[in-house]
């Protein structure tokens, strides 16, 4: 059975820039450190992380309550990959926190940061296609400190009411899906309303999808590796799954050791999201090499 391993699944540059970052300061041995939120949305580098001491502070209010009991003094707080509003920067560099900052957003995403910020200065209302409750969306709408529009899908953009004399900026989640994200200006565009459309969806998601589409088409079965809470893998799994009805979609080897592959494969394609290491790609690869 042939087994074809797509070219780039696996950490993305900006999962693996803030991976290493937190693993500098775990090296460091400078004390206590926090991520603000998981660094990445995988559960095994999470899960590691956390048995090197490193701990995630969850939320806003959770921030908040620690800054006030003077918990964070003289710690470490690293930003996660996705970003976060400005609200969450300010709480962190104020006095009163007292905590090192380590900002570990991806660039990608802080261009879309200087993006959305320029546009609404300049009198733009913002439109974000992706996840409303992303962390990456919500990070986006931070920086703006006002109402801005979030369009999820393409029925969302269908029943939109936007303001005909109003210019807006429409950008995008990183990770969306890049067919919809199409949909969704075509769309608007058809809807004559005045949208300046910046595609900020970054070159890795586009070649990750594009990949897998294509070798889910040349497979007789697919594995997608992924966190189960990660949009990039989320999207690879919708993408693969409409091409082949074979698709399985598992966060370690684990998840699939028990699953039994129908004796008419003949190919195997593998791809992953951005934030699986390459250690599970490869225990997976070599699992289906030897076992099938």
């Amino acid at each position: 059975m042939k087994v074809r391993l797509a070219e780039s699944a696996g950490f993305c540059y900006g999962v693996e820039r803030a991976v290493n970052a937190v693993y500098d300061e775990v090296e460091k041995k400078s004390g206590k450190i926090y991520t603000y939120g998981p660094i990445v949305h995988n559960d095994i580098v999470v899960n590691e992380l956390a048995s090197k001491g490193v701990e995630v502070i969850e939320n806003l209010d959770e921030l908040q309550t620690m800054s006030d009991k003077g918990e964070l003094h003289d710690t470490t707080v690293i930003i996660r990959a996705h970003g976060v509003g400005k609200n969450v920067t300010d709480l962190l560099n104020s006095e009163k926190c007292g905590a090192r900052v380590v900002d570990a957003t991806c660039p990608f995403v802080k261009k879309i940061h200087d993006t959305v910020k320029k546009h609404h200065r300049n009198g733009e209302k913002i439109i974000v296609t992706g996840t409303a409750t992303h962390p990456e969306v919500v990070g986006i709408l931070g920086q703006i400190g006002a109402d801005a529009t979030v369009i999820e899908n393409v029925p969302d953009a269908e029943n939109v009411k936007l303001d005909e004399n109003t210019e807006y900026c429409l950008v995008s989640q990183t990770t969306f899906n890049v067919q919809k994200f199409k949909d969704i200006v075509a769309i608007l565009k058809k809807k004559s309303y005045h949208v300046n459309v910046v595609d900020t969806i970054c070159n890795a998601t586009q070649l990750r999808q594009k990949e897998a589409r294509e070798l889910s088409r040349e497979c007789d079965a697919v594995i997608v590796i992924g966190g189960r809470h990660s949009s990039n893998a989320s999207k690879l799994y919708d993408i693969c799954s409409k091409e082949c009805s074979m698709t399985y979609f598992i966060e370690s080897l684990q998840d699939f050791t028990e699953k039994k592959l129908d004796s008419s494969v003949r190919c195997v394609g593998i791809t992953a999201g951005a934030s699986t290491p390459k250690t599970i790609i490869q225990e997976v690869l070599s699992y289906v090499r030897d076992e099938f």
